[in-house]
């Protein structure tokens, strides 16, 4: 930590990304980090691939997260947030990679050791967790309710409103001290939680209908192609979630959210790509199973793309299935 702080505090314009369609973690860190640079007069940008889920764009200073950037020659640093990989940023992972210095700060158990400096902390509950502790280690007050409020966030939808297993004494002290600092937890929960659209109201009804269960009970699986999403009018980012109804069917260990990512609006029986989303009862590491087919992520929720067809990945879901 000390290293990296060390040249955080020697640079002076450094870009700061997290991952690909973001969840509250990854645009939390984000925020907080970037705000608390800036206090030191740091040059900073904001940068994430995909737009900003709409649970999420209440947060201080979102609009400030650019989806493109021109050039890198002017920036010394680049600072990658919740990324097990590094292609977990996107496409502009071949331009970021150019910049002197990459640092990866992250709390997944898989994380590949990018970059120049890392900040590898597998016992945080989140990415924010670990963003709380390096500005407290860099002296730098949260006492600005807008990085009080990122932080809060990322803690609070990482652990499903300190539901999983990943909740521990820290994550209710972090949180209480971000509160102390301004936080209003009933104003976060209203807008992480409390309003969905009608679109995502409909897009959850065909995600419902869509579930199947292997034979043996174990395992869920919940489809959503680009048609449903085309339908409802909904973006990918309002898929955030869903998986969480078929990971709750009763005697279910392992809840597999297979998600269309091209084809059209017409499911194709020609290979396409496919983003699967692993989450599991605490029984089985999904990271394990996310690993043998190049993805990663945690023991209880995990991720891979595969190019192949829906009956094919289906297949393959119900092989695993009867190993549980």
């Amino acid at each position: 930590m000390k290293k990296i702080i060390n040249h955080l505090k020697n640079s002076n314009h450094i870009i700061i990304a997290s991952h690909k369609n973001p969840d509250g973690d990854a645009i939390g860190s984000l925020i907080a980090m970037g705000l608390a640079l800036e206090a030191l007069n740091k040059n900073i940008t904001l940068y994430n691939e995909s737009p900003i889920p709409s649970a999420y764009r209440f947060l201080p200073s979102v609009e400030r997260i650019v989806r493109q950037i021109k050039e890198t020659n002017t920036y010394d640093t680049a600072i990658i947030l919740d990324c097990a990989d590094f292609q977990r940023i996107g496409k502009i992972s071949s331009v970021i990679s150019k910049i002197p210095v990459i640092i990866n700060i992250d709390h997944h158990i898989t994380n590949t050791g990018f970059g120049n400096l890392n900040l590898i902390d597998t016992s945080a509950c989140a990415t924010a967790e670990i963003i709380y502790n390096l500005l407290i280690e860099m002296a730098l007050p949260i006492s600005y309710s807008a990085i009080a409020t990122s932080i809060y966030t990322g803690i609070l939808t990482d652990t499903g409103s300190f539901r999983f297993s990943n909740t521990k004494k820290s994550a209710f002290a972090i949180c209480e001290k971000m509160v102390e600092a301004g936080v209003d937890p009933y104003n976060v929960a209203q807008h992480v939680y409390g309003r969905y659209s009608l679109g995502r109201i409909k897009l959850l009804n065909m995600a419902l209908e869509s579930i199947e269960i292997s034979d043996n009970g174990k395992m869920s699986m919940m489809i959503l192609t680009k048609g449903m999403l085309d339908e409802t009018g909904t973006l990918p980012e309002d898929i955030d979630g869903l998986i969480n109804y078929a990971k709750s069917i009763e005697n279910v260990k392992v809840a597999a959210l297979i998600h269309e990512l091209s084809n059209g609006k017409e499911v194709s029986e020609k290979p396409g790509d496919y983003h699967v989303s692993l989450r599991s009862d605490g029984t089985v590491d999904v990271a394990v199973i996310a690993g043998s087919f190049g993805g990663g992520g945690h023991n209880r929720a995990a991720g891979f793309n595969i190019e192949s067809t829906l009956s094919d990945i289906k297949t393959q879901m119900l092989n695993i299935s009867v190993k549980l």
